[in-house]
Formats: C-alpha cells, sequence, structure tokens
C-alpha cells in the first residue's frame, strides 16, 4: 500500500481548490484530454460547482461516474445526468457507463465511501476483487439502501486502482473510522481491498 495523505476539517472550498491544482497540473504537462471519475452522492456536487468556477480549460476534461444507477438519465437519482448538467455547459465531456465502455487510465480517481466500507458502488455483498477481469459491471446492492433502491453499474477496484492517484472525500466520524481501521488492516471491506493495492499516492479529506 502507498503512503496516504490524511487532510482534516478541509471545506468545500479547500477541497476544490486542490482539485483544480491537480487537474491545472496535469493538463499544463501535456496536450490531450485529461480523464478523471468522480462519486456521486450528496457530498460531491457542492465541491464540483466550486471546483467549475475555476479557471481552466474545461474542454479538455472527459469525466466518468465512477458508478450510477441504472435509471434514466433524467431521473433525479441519475448521477449521470447532474453531472451532464454541471460539466456539459462549461464544455467538458460526460461518459455514460456502459458495460461496453473502454474503460482508460484516469488522470485523478475522485472516490466517497459508504459507512458500510463501499466505494463506488462495489458493497461488501459483491466481494469485489483486485484482479477481477470485468472494467464495468452491474450489480445489485444488498440490502438495497432505502434512499436510493435502484441496481447500479460500477467501475471495479481495477479501473479505479488504473489511476494516477486517488482522492477521497468523506464525511462523518463512523467513516473515517472505517477508512482508519482499513489503512490499519483491521477488515477487509472495499475499500480496504483498493487501499491495499494502491500504488499511487491517496489523498483523503476528512
Amino acid at each position: 500500500m502507498t503512503d496516504v495523505t490524511i487532510i482534516e476539517n478541509a471545506d468545500d472550498t479547500h477541497i476544490a481548490d486542490w482539485l483544480a491544482e491537480r487537474l491545472s497540473a496535469v493538463m499544463a504537462s501535456r496536450e490531450g484530454p485529461v480523464t478523471i471519475t468522480v462519486p456521486g452522492g450528496s457530498t460531491p456536487f457542492p465541491i464540483m460547482e466550486r471546483l467549475l468556477q475555476r479557471d481552466l480549460d474545461w474542454t479538455r476534461l472527459v469525466v466518468w461516474p465512477g458508478d450510477d444507477r441504472i435509471v434514466s438519465e433524467e431521473h433525479p437519482a441519475s448521477n449521470t445526468g447532474k453531472l451532464r448538467a454541471l460539466f456539459e455547459p462549461a464544455g467538458a465531456e460526460v461518459v455514460t457507463l456502459t458495460e461496453m465502455e473502454a474503460v482508460p487510465h484516469f488522470d485523478l480517481a475522485w472516490l466517497g465511501m459508504g459507512a458500510d466500507g463501499h466505494i463506488a458502488s462495489l458493497f461488501p455483498n459483491i466481494d469485489p476483487r483486485v484482479d477481477e477481469p470485468r472494467a464495468i459491471l452491474r450489480l445489485t446492492p444488498d440490502p438495497l439502501p432505502p434512499e436510493a433502491p435502484f441496481d447500479r453499474i460500477s467501475l471495479t477496484l481495477p479501473s479505479l486502482l488504473a489511476s494516477d492517484a486517488i482522492v477521497f472525500v468523506m464525511r462523518g466520524a463512523d467513516k473515517r473510522e472505517i477508512f482508519d481501521s482499513a489503512l490499519a488492516g483491521k477488515h477487509d471491506l472495499p475499500v480496504a481491498r483498493l487501499l491495499s493495492a494502491a500504488k499511487q499516492p491517496v489523498t483523503c479529506f476528512a
């Protein structure tokens, strides 16, 4: 496992600044598209709104949802629909996750984490593995979250690990405890499996 940097008590603006600096450095280092994967849920979107206020060439950005609910993009539960509404007016491209997509190497994988240790839609019940041959999979969470009772589509652990850097953003003492326990090797939840296999820098805003 790589070294992990934990940044505590960062607000949305601080996190947006960090992301903007990271993307700016990648854009300055080469020509062509910059590709990231981002999480859904309630925490990331206010950060994304602040990020998009920064002066970057958004036309070079390609955004992949790390996962999504299997609903139409017009549905309020669709991560992809929300991402399109935010990023496409700025000129960025937003990819629709399908099992046929060829997943790229990401310049940055931005992740959240659930209180059960899941990342993207890789819940403990599906036994996600770092040697999973599929890049994208469809699945049914068990139990189904009552706030989003839908089947899912998700990048797999190998797809998330195919990135130059990983950043977590999480809120709450319960999630921080799960994350710290994962770093200490005290459980085998999905987040622990990803962290144990990570070779790239990992930053956690907690």
